[in-house]
């Protein structure tokens, strides 16, 4: 079994400890992942934004830099919802304009390999327990791509309420936007800050220690929040949580 991290552009510039967790974790579950050099950026940002065109020649570098791989993992339901749903609209678009059949070649290669490490950990390893260790009082938010786009569902909750020592409290309006949104945050900031005060709130009141997520770009708008309020929690990926280990503590 082959398989590739792809780490995304967020976490490789703001979060590279995310990465770092992932690869921790699925070696300890005896994965062999590599890291291709060659990735970059899925195109979400360019797309989310109207430049289709300029998305294109990232759709063809992801399809060649990860091809060969039977599985690519990463830590990131919005990237792989951006794989998932836009790359057959941007394949089928360019199809559709004469502009031949590459970008659909490169879609269809790789969407059916591409997994947010949950999906992975659960349906393709068959795993909940991952013999994590995490002595903490934790909630969990749910992000928009990961229970929309990707129906998740309960593999989250089900891979935190395996961690020893975790005490995994539920979150109020857990389904509810954290009202980052990518550019939707750049576009309408007020909006965007008061959807994110109210799930601070509603995290806060849980008493948790720890509001967990699997998008660091939510956890980044939200922990934002939170180091502004010099609130006693603080924002952390799934990931960084079921790598952490009683023989390597989390700091």
């Amino acid at each position: 079994m082959r398989v590739a991290l792809f780490a995304t552009c967020v976490n490789d510039a703001l979060y590279p400890s995310t990465a770092v967790a992932t690869v921790r974790l699925l070696e300890r579950l005896g994965v062999d992942i590599d890291f291709p050099a060659g990735q970059t950026c899925c195109g979400q940002p360019q797309y989310n934004t109207g430049y289709r065109r300029e998305t294109e020649p990232l759709v063809r570098r992801m399809a060649r830099t990860f091809e060969g791989y039977d599985y690519v993992v990463t830590p990131s339901g919005s990237c792989v919802a951006m794989i998932r749903d836009n790359y057959p609209r941007i394949g089928g678009k360019a199809r559709a304009e004469g502009r031949g059949d590459t970008l659909a070649q490169a879609s269809d290669s790789l969407v059916p390999r591409t997994y947010e490490l949950t999906e992975f950990l659960v349906d393709v390893l068959d795993v909940t327990d991952v013999g994590a260790y995490f002595p903490h009082k934790v909630t969990y938010h749910p992000s928009c791509h990961g229970l929309r786009m990707l129906g998740l569902g309960e593999r989250p909750r089900r891979l935190l309420e395996a961690v020893k020592g975790l005490e995994l409290v539920e979150l109020p309006g857990a389904e509810e936007c954290c009202g980052f949104g990518g550019t939707f945050a750049v576009k309408n900031p007020d909006v965007s800050t008061a959807m994110g005060a109210d799930k601070i709130h509603n995290s806060l009141s849980t008493g948790a220690e720890v509001l967990c997520g699997a998008d660091n770009s939510c956890l980044m708008h939200l922990g934002g929040m939170l180091r502004r309020q010099d609130a006693p929690q603080r924002a952390l990926h799934l990931a960084e949580i079921l790598a952490s280990t009683e023989e390597e503590p989390f700091a």
